[in-house]
């Protein structure tokens, strides 16, 4: 049985983190580790940590918990040190404020996991959709771009098309690959399309769950970031992809956008 580890990111997020917490508590899956890295929060979140450190023993579920909390350099140094204490077979980066949309979304992604025809080797990621939910946790939409079916480094130059919380990567390649920290908005971008080409150099393929695996909370620093992300991702494809088709390929979206309007 697969390992899953889960990082959660948290900075004074009292009043978004319970949700996270209370989404892998109640996960079914036994073989989970939690790892919280938190910034020196100065309000009530290290102590929704402890009580939910409490609530986990108590319910002897299997899983573990560990907590940091120091001082850093931004959301993206906080997960590297994610990274450094990163083991198992897969970790997945589910920020404050995200959440998990049922009990048994750990153990259908472990059992999706088992029924591939290659056991022998683990897919170097494992993807699925994403729903959209507001700073209250609720449904609001299908994310507007969803994986396709086979993805490739190479399909991100149509935009960021699976949600950095429902990416799933082997912790051998995600612990490979740490975070570019010249980027402030959209390393995670950057991050994804790397672990990917590092599995098609080592001819390790990809797996698509086919279902929905994070709701994800749109009211996230990109969103706050919202012009400079947009910059620092075109520097990104420019970077993977050149810059003449990079360049091409945004004039076909601001077509696109308009023709759609």
């Amino acid at each position: 049985m697969i390992r899953i580890t889960y990082i959660t990111i948290t900075y004074n997020a009292a009043n978004v983190l319970q949700r996270t917490l209370d989404s892998v508590l109640k996960q079914d899956y036994p073989h989970i580790v939690h790892l919280i890295i938190d910034g020196a929060s100065t309000d009530n979140t290290l102590k929704l940590v402890d009580e939910y450190i409490a609530r986990s023993n108590a319910a002897e579920n299997g899983h573990q918990v560990q907590v940091s909390s120091e001082p850093d350099k931004g959301i993206y140094d906080a997960m590297n040190k994610g990274l450094r204490s990163a083991d198992g077979d897969y970790l997945c980066f589910l920020n404050a404020g995200d959440f998990l949309p049922s009990s048994d979304t750990a153990s259908r992604i472990a059992q999706a996991v088992a029924n591939t025809q290659e056991p022998s080797q683990l897919p170097a990621v494992l993807y699925g959709d994403t729903d959209i939910v507001d700073g209250e946790g609720h449904f609001l939409r299908h994310r507007r771009l969803a994986p396709p079916e086979r993805l490739t480094w190479k399909s991100f130059r149509q935009g960021m098309l699976v949600c950095h919380q429902a990416f799933y990567a082997r912790t051998d390649f995600a612990i490979a690959t740490p975070y570019n920290m010249q980027y402030r908005y959209s390393a995670d971008v950057d991050w994804c399309i790397r672990v990917m080409k590092a599995a098609d150099k080592e001819q390790v393929p990809l797996l698509n769950l086919h279902m929905v695996v994070a709701n994800y909370n749109e009211e996230g620093q990109t969103t706050l970031h919202h012009r400079e992300s947009l910059w620092e991702r075109y520097r990104v494809m420019e970077h993977h992809y050149g810059r003449v088709q990079t360049f091409a390929l945004h004039c076909w979206f601001a077509i696109r956008a308009l023709l759609n309007h």
